[in-house]
């Protein structure tokens, strides 16, 4: 069966064609920096290098933001980043030293490296440049809320419980029968599900599967949960999964989320709106003063074609 039972806000989909991509992907993140004459501190040196904090700080950006303080709290964590640092600062000395970014491609290469941090910590900039104040940013999502109400509509909802008993032939149909009898008659729904349910996940919750709308169950389910009184027990309902046992729990009429449901995700959407307008407007400026050579792409196109194709 099909538990999904979230109903997430729709959004409108950014349809810019510049760097709509890198707003779902973190830019450089500025370090803090320390106190004028005080350098960063070091934490793992030799071999005539040294990795310090900020190096760290640099490195962590590549962490999802979610997780990158729990895992830096980990000391053993830090100290294994260090030393991997440390040992890619050797190498890269060694390399320097034996003239091995010396050709071309190393030396485009590192161009690319080093305009991706910088560009990245640009769009930064940008984005905070045109990031709109709390006010005005909550000003445009209560105006979204008012001028598009379909898009926070929602639909009736249930909550059930129930119990599954696998299997579809007699045997199956004569124990949720019985059950039916035995919860009419007073039985405890969730100790039962506990005990006598197929369907484990809910089983552990006491067959409880929330609230849900319409087509998020197997027909015969939906049809069942949505005919029940509140807290009435069903019969013995046939799916492709068995016989299940239900019970109403509550119902909640359509409606529309209220703003306070969706201010959150609303606001968010107001900024990243403004940031995307704004990388936008850049990259157009940007584009005004240079152009593609269309000969030199299709020539290198071709090029690459007349490659024998890797086994």
């Amino acid at each position: 069966m099909d538990m999904t039972m979230q109903f997430p806000l729709s959004r409108h989909t950014l349809r810019q064609g510049f760097l709509s991509l890198a707003l779902c992907t973190p830019v450089l993140a500025l370090a803090a920096q320390p106190a004028a004459g005080q350098p960063a501190a070091v934490l793992a040196s030799g071999a005539g290098v040294s990795v310090t904090v900020d190096d760290l700080q640099a490195d962590a950006q590549r962490i999802p933001p979610e997780v990158r303080a729990g895992l830096l709290a980990r000391p053993q964590n830090v100290s294994q980043i260090a030393d991997n640092l440390l040992v890619r600062r050797v190498m890269a000395q060694k390399a320097q030293a034996q003239g091995l970014g010396n050709n071309a491609v190393a030396q485009a290469a590192l161009n690319v490296a080093r305009d991706k941090i910088l560009s990245d910590a640009w769009l930064a900039k940008i984005d905070a440049d045109n990031t709109p104040s709390a006010a005005a940013a909550e000003g445009q999502a209560r105006n979204i809320y008012k001028a598009h109400p379909e898009r926070f509509a929602v639909e009736e909802q249930v909550h059930v419980r129930h119990i599954l008993i696998a299997g579809t032939d007699d045997a199956a149909r004569a124990q949720a029968e019985k059950l039916v009898a035995e919860l009419r008659g007073g039985a405890d729904f969730a100790a039962l599900a506990k005990e006598r349910s197929a369907d484990k996940g809910s089983a552990a919750r006491g067959g409880d599967l929330g609230f849900f709308g319409k087509d998020k169950m197997v027909p015969e389910f939906e049809q069942a949960a949505f005919a029940l009184k509140k807290n009435e027990i069903s019969g013995a309902v046939q799916s492709k999964f068995g016989f299940h046992v239900l019970q109403l729990l509550d119902r909640k009429p359509a409606g529309q989320q209220s703003f306070s449901e969706v201010r959150e995700a609303l606001v968010k959407e107001v900024i990243e709106q403004a940031q995307a307008e704004g990388r936008v407007a850049a990259a157009n400026a940007i584009r005004k003063e240079f152009k593609v050579d269309e000969a030199a792409v299709q020539a290198y196109s071709q090029s690459q074609a007349a490659q024998p194709k890797a086994q």
